[in-house]
């Protein structure tokens, strides 16, 4: 996969977010930035979450229990420590992290009198967007302070939409949380697409489903849909993504065929 690093200049930044949860975020989050990694490319991913799956399906320790305790986005974003400082690499070569941990979940509160709260995550990311192809944010599975911040610091929006007969349930929502943003914090923003996740093609369901979102979002549909996979689902037990825990899957594959088209948009 030939992935073409953006025409600008500096990363296309890319928040992976929907409020409801189990749909794909992280999952979509982590193997995305790996495959393009993979394709040769400097990338950044950032766990928003206070939950830090990201972080420890890539081998991390959220709370960095395997040595001191080390940086993390709390730290960025609250304490206003350089985000150069909380960068790891990690074992994919062109692949650095942000660490998440729980700590995010009290950012709200330590942020609630602070006039600048909802772009802190875009004013850290500034100095090091000229580092990286595409910085990934996995954003939590809610519309709140640490989403915000995401959508704020984001040239776009990926969606992941489980195949599932509430598929569409609380995008409205999603939707309009992304105009709020557009209209008073960050212009740019734009919804990159979206992306059908845990597809079983042995059912009748996913058909309709993914005519469903295709009938409600034209071209905003990806090509690509991420098959649901006991491989994908086992990778981050491991602490490492699909594209080396087993590269030949069909989950390693979709996720090869969606970061081509992520780099295809541009």
């Amino acid at each position: 996969m030939a992935a073409p690093t953006p025409a600008t200049g500096h990363a296309r930044v890319l928040a992976v977010a929907n409020q409801k949860g189990g749909v794909g975020k992280t999952t979509t989050a982590v193997n995305t930035a790996a495959c393009l990694a993979e394709a040769g490319q400097r990338v950044l991913l950032i766990d928003c979450d206070p939950q830090a799956n990201a972080t420890s399906g890539l081998g991390m320790s959220p709370s960095g229990d395997d040595t001191a305790r080390r940086l993390t986005l709390y730290d960025v974003i609250v304490d206003r420590s350089p985000i150069g400082d909380a960068i790891v690499a990690t074992d994919v070569p062109g692949l650095d992290l942000v660490p998440g941990d729980r700590d995010l979940a009290g950012a709200t509160y330590d942020l609630q009198s602070a006039d600048d709260r909802d772009v802190r995550l875009r004013e850290a990311i500034a100095a090091v967007v000229h580092r990286y192809a595409f910085i990934f944010i996995d954003c939590p599975p809610s519309l709140g302070l640490l989403t915000i911040n995401a959508l704020a610091a984001a040239d776009a929006v990926v969606v992941p939409v489980q195949a599932e007969y509430y598929a569409l349930e609380g995008l409205t929502q999603l939707l309009e949380t992304i105009e709020l943003v557009q209209r008073h914090l960050n212009p740019r923003l734009e919804v990159a697409g979206m992306l059908l996740t845990m597809v079983d093609g042995r059912t009748r369901l996913a058909g309709e489903v993914a005519e469903e979102v295709r009938r409600a979002f034209g071209d905003l549909a990806y090509r690509t849909i991420v098959p649901r996979s006991v491989r994908l689902a086992e990778a981050p037990s491991h602490g490492t993504p699909i594209t080396r825990y087993d590269a030949r899957s069909a989950g390693a594959e979709a996720y090869f065929s969606f970061a081509e088209e992520v780099a295809a948009r541009g």
